[in-house]
Parts: structure tokens; sequence; C-alpha cells
């Protein structure tokens, strides 16, 4: 099939498939007599699985090493699991640091009085130095 039907059947754009072949994420694609990319059904599955694990936040470095992993039958489940939960340590301290700013936002937010006056806390403390 063509990188347009590889697309619509896996949900990720031929810009995106394009450039997943470029830096190596999925092998480079047979080409027909006249140039166009051809793709397989594995193919489809790789690009399958780098749109989940990008809808879960992997990164590409880390999809790499899913998707290696995954093609090589001999692999072990723990470096998955490792690859897994390092992610998660990382969405944990994401979620730590995005909860901070909200609380920050929301205390500075109820100091504001929100009238016509000019002074307000938001813009102060965003302007200040520390």
């Amino acid at each position: 099939m063509n990188i347009s039907q590889a697309a619509s059947l896996t949900g990720v754009s031929a810009k995106m498939i394009r450039h997943y072949e470029s830096i190596g994420l999925i092998r480079k694609s047979a080409r027909s007599v006249s140039g166009y990319r051809i793709y397989r059904e594995d193919d489809l599955q790789v690009l399958r699985m780098i749109k989940r694990a990008r809808h879960l936040g992997f990164s590409l470095e880390q999809i790499r090493e899913l998707v290696s992993l995954w093609q090589d039958p001999a692999r072990a489940s723990a470096d998955v699991k490792a690859i897994a939960r390092a992610h998660i340590a990382d969405l944990n301290r994401r979620i730590a640091e995005l909860s901070e700013m909200r609380d920050i936002l929301a205390q500075l937010t109820q100091n504001c009085s929100g009238d016509a006056m000019p002074d307000c806390p938001i813009i102060d403390t965003l302007a200040s130095s520390g």
C-alpha cells in the first residue's frame, strides 16, 4: 500500500511517516518502480505502536528503544518495564511541576482584585527578578 493508505489505516499523517522514516524510527520503505513508498502490514503495526506510545507521552528515543525491543523476540520484559517506569517517574515529576505552577497562579489570581486599578500581583510577580 502507498503512504496515503498507510496514513489512513494508522492515523499517522503521511508527513509524520516520512519524518519517522528520515530519523530512522521506522525502516526505509520499499519503493515501487515509479518511486512511490510501499508499506506492508508489519510497517503499519510499527506505526500504530508509535502512535500509541506518542499518545502516552513517550519520547522519540524511548519509542525507538521500545520498537527495537518489540522487534527482538529475545527481549526481556524487564527492559520494557524499566522504560515504562522511567517514563512514569518523569510524568510524576512533570505533574508535580504543573501542580506547583497551578497553585502559584491560583494564589496570584486570588490576590488580584481584577478591577480597573493598575496594581496586579500577577504582573508584579512575573516582572520580579526572583
